[in-house]
Order: C-alpha cells, then sequence, then structure tokens
C-alpha cells in the first residue's frame, strides 16, 4: 500500500501505536461502541485463560472517539505486517470514516475483532468482567494495567457522555 495511510486507535494503539507517524489527531467515528469482549490470547492473557481487551461493536445511534495517526513514509508494507501481527488474536482489518478536527473526514484503516473469531468473547456482566479483567494476565503484562492505559488515554480525549462508562470498570477493580 502506497501512498496516505491513516489509522484509528480506540484501544493499546492510543498509548503504545508502535508505528511511525507524522500526525496525530482525536477523531470519532460513527456507528460503533469500544467494549471488552475481545479475548487476548497473546498479549494479556495466555490461550488456556485469555485476558479481556476493547474491540469495537456496531451500535447505530452511537459515536465513538478515538486517535487518527497518519502514517510516515509512502511505502506501508512493513507496517501493515507489523499491525497485522500485533492484532493477530482475532482481528482483521476495517475500513472507517474517521471525522477529524484538523483534517476533516479520512479514510482510517483500524481492527475489529468480530464475533465468530475464536477468541472472541462477547458481552458478560460488569462484576464478571472485573473478576475476569483482574485475574488475567499476558506476556504484555497484567490486564489491570491495559485497562489503566486505557482509561488514561480516553481521560485526555473529549469524549462523548457514555463513552468512558462503556469501560469504566476502575471503580469496581481493588489493586
Amino acid at each position: 500500500m502506497k501512498g496516505i495511510l491513516w489509522l484509528f486507535a480506540y484501544g493499546s494503539l492510543l498509548w503504545k501505536p508502535g508505528v511511525d507517524y507524522d500526525r496525530q489527531s482525536p477523531g470519532r467515528i460513527r456507528g460503533w461502541s469500544r467494549r471488552f469482549w475481545q479475548g487476548s490470547p497473546d498479549h494479556r492473557g495466555t490461550i488456556d485463560k485469555p485476558g479481556r481487551v476493547v474491540t469495537l461493536v456496531p451500535e447505530p445511534d452511537r459515536k465513538l472517539t478515538g486517535v487518527v495517526y497518519r502514517l510516515a513514509g509512502r511505502n506501508h508494507q512493513s507496517t501493515l505486517a507489523y499491525l497485522d501481527h500485533r492484532e493477530s488474536g482475532g482481528y482483521q482489518r476495517c475500513w472507517v470514516n474517521v471525522d477529524t478536527e484538523e483534517a476533516g473526514i479520512v479514510r482510517a484503516l483500524t481492527y475489529v475483532a468480530l464475533p465468530g473469531n475464536p477468541h472472541y468473547l462477547g458481552p458478560t456482566d460488569t462484576q464478571s468482567l472485573r473478576r475476569h479483567i483482574e485475574r488475567s494476565t499476558g506476556p504484555s503484562g497484567h490486564n489491570l494495567d491495559y485497562h489503566q492505559n486505557l482509561m488514561d488515554s480516553l481521560s485526555r480525549l473529549d469524549l462523548t457522555p457514555g463513552e468512558l462508562l462503556d469501560v469504566a470498570v476502575t471503580d469496581l477493580i481493588s489493586r
């Protein structure tokens, strides 16, 4: 892939993009919510005990805030190979339109873990989610750290009402 490539981040790419970019901007997408519905067998958990990480879930009337990165360079094959490997635990590429203040609407690549992938966990009640996050750890660290990094990153963005509540289990977690 050559030319300008935008990447939309809504989870761990917010605090650890791992890619070279020359521009970043907050941005919103329509029709999606951020949910802890994806299992992480390779980063925040193991195959036997996957952690819980966020994915995008279609919700027609919602807006979701994240960050869009304009990737540096002209040839993005190595960047895409890195992202495909990093997001290999059930995620697939997806194109979204991101509304940004700086660049207007840009078409951006993101990664979504849809139902039917082998690590999809789906919805659960808040108490079960809390316990799952508290107990999970993997090669990239504890699931609690993932949650805290996500909350810290989101606190720096101008979220729509309800966005923080969608992922906030911090008040239920005792370290």
